[in-house]
């Protein structure tokens, strides 16, 4: 059986709430930020969903003795922001975790008149234990070239694709379908799908330029 793709959209109020508070052209860049950091948390939150291995320890409680489950102490995990909008998911990704993840910063910037991607940053290591779990923050999967760029450099260091999951606010059918050719394994948790990108790269009606929104700049 061919593999496909997995997009997930949660159903759930607060993402939906969050989504409409980040597309709201009002929306001032502290608001935008700590907007975004919400939707980190919440699509992070389904994002781990069944997906970070567990261990089963006995511990004491106040009566007896139970059995609990944790997450397995020993997992590798990873958090790669895209540069520079990137960096307003993070805090709410960290902040339902429970083991300390690595951030490895990763800046890509888009030609404004082909679109194409170019580098500027690149702190991934040389290679990754290839158990290594990775999120990957990118706000917007619009034409699909950052994301697709992020990933070439992701599993030239060993990573599988199976173990990454990308957390976007906003997501179009170009770079799905340029992420489902390649990387059929990969899983998105998104909190909406817009059907148009424009000439100029942007969703529609998407959000705007997430990055000069959310700093002002």
């Amino acid at each position: 059986m061919a593999l496909q793709l997995r997009v997930y959209v949660p159903p759930h109020p607060l993402i939906q709430h969050w989504l409409g508070m980040a597309r709201n052209v009002e929306t001032s860049p502290k608001i935008m930020r700590q907007t975004l950091a919400e939707l980190g948390k919440w699509l992070a939150y389904e994002a781990i969903r069944e997906w970070l291995p567990t261990i089963e320890i006995a511990i004491p409680t106040p009566m007896a003795e139970a059995t609990a489950t944790f997450v397995h102490p020993q997992t590798k995990l990873a958090i790669v922001p895209i540069l520079r909008a990137g960096l307003t998911l993070v805090e709410g990704i960290q902040s339902v975790l429970p083991l300390e993840s690595a951030i490895y910063h990763l800046g890509l910037v888009r030609n404004e008149e082909t679109l194409l991607p170019s580098c500027y940053l690149n702190k991934l290591p040389d290679r990754f234990d290839p158990e290594t779990r990775i999120i990957i923050a990118e706000p917007m999967l619009a034409t699909g070239g950052t994301i697709m760029h992020a990933m070439g450099e992701l599993t030239q260091r060993g990573i599988d694709p199976a173990f990454v999951r990308i957390i976007s606010i906003i997501a179009a059918p170009p770079a799905l379908q340029k992420l489902s050719e390649v990387y059929p394994t990969l899983s998105i948790y998104a909190a909406t799908i817009d059907e148009h990108v424009n000439e100029d790269g942007f969703i529609v009606p998407g959000l705007g330029d997430i990055g000069d929104r959310s700093f002002g700049t």
